[in-house]
């Protein structure tokens, strides 16, 4: 069988140690592995066609999704599927099927105004702003006064606004490869996905969070953060296959799950979106539209 594993550029760029190990283990099973960056390949655009028995999304960029969506419209196998890992790449559909399944998750609102941000800070008190598609932690930022919401630098989209969830100041990294989890702990900083964590036993609660997220998001190479608040665990973000750094012992679990998934047609199909409790309409605007 072919495999095609399609990549993102890594910071730094260098070839990621797990999947390196992942595809040579599945060369010796007998598989033909290839792999490619899109950014760093000319794609043919108006001719792409699948060519593989199974294509293995590792990249979040908008030009790896589209050349997954271009190859699963065509009939193709991707892994993560491309339906999940879209909405998993939207942090508004995500919070809310998360919700919907009865993760626990913060509060959650989303503006492009950010007048709204003062409003709700009076309202809710300190706050935590992400984009709505951001990754990597990138354009994340604590705002607990007015003065913070006047220093964030200028929208240049929408942001997702959460009630900031007391914990422990380290976050716990929780990974997934099928129905085996891992978690390490690290705190949160600016270039934290880069670097590996400590890993940490997996509580049955944890295990059984990380689980649920799997069936409410239809993915099974994922990550989830979550802050561990004097209440329970709470789930602050969900990642599509992400790196896996610090995890011990993943490659060969890795390498199985997707050999099963290629030569079995697994299917990691997306539910229907839960109606979620205490269900809101969209707010009037301010001001009036009209």
């Amino acid at each position: 069988m072919k495999l095609y594993f399609l990549l993102a550029r890594r910071v730094p760029p260098v070839p990621s140690p797990l999947l390196v190990d992942v595809a040579a283990r599945l060369r010796t099973r007998g598989y033909e592995v290839e792999s490619g960056t899109p950014e760093e390949m000319l794609v043919e655009g108006d001719r792409l066609a699948p060519a593989h028995d199974l294509y293995v999304l590792k990249s979040h960029t908008e030009l790896a999704l589209s050349v997954a969506a271009s190859l699963h419209a065509q009939g193709a196998r991707v892994l993560n599927p491309v339906p999940a890992t879209a909405v998993a790449h939207d942090k508004v559909l995500a919070v809310q099927r998360l919700r919907g399944a009865g993760v626990p998750v913060p509060r959650t609102f989303v503006t492009g105004d950010v007048r709204r941000l003062l409003d709700l800070l009076e309202e809710r008190g300190p706050l935590v702003v992400k984009p709505v598609r951001g990754y990597r932690g990138v354009g994340v930022h604590e705002v607990c006064t007015p003065r913070d919401v006047v220093a964030l630098p200028p929208l240049d989209g929408p942001v997702m606004v959460q009630d900031l969830v007391a914990g422990p100041g380290v976050d716990l990294k929780v990974y997934v490869v099928g129905e085996l989890v891992w978690a390490v702990r690290k705190p949160f900083a600016a270039t934290s996905f880069s670097l590996p964590g400590r890993p940490v036993p997996v509580g049955s609660e944890i295990e059984a969070i990380a689980l649920r997220v799997g069936t409410a998001s239809g993915l099974g190479l994922f990550g989830i953060d979550v802050i561990e608040s004097p209440d329970g665990p709470v789930v602050v973000d969900l990642n599509a296959f992400p790196g896996y750094k610090g995890c011990e012992g993943v490659a060969g679990p890795m390498a199985d799950y997707i050999a099963d998934y290629a030569e079995n047609r697994r299917e990691l199909p997306l539910p229907p979106l839960e109606a979620v409790p205490d269900a809101a309409p969209l707010a009037t605007a301010l001001p009036p539209a009209v």
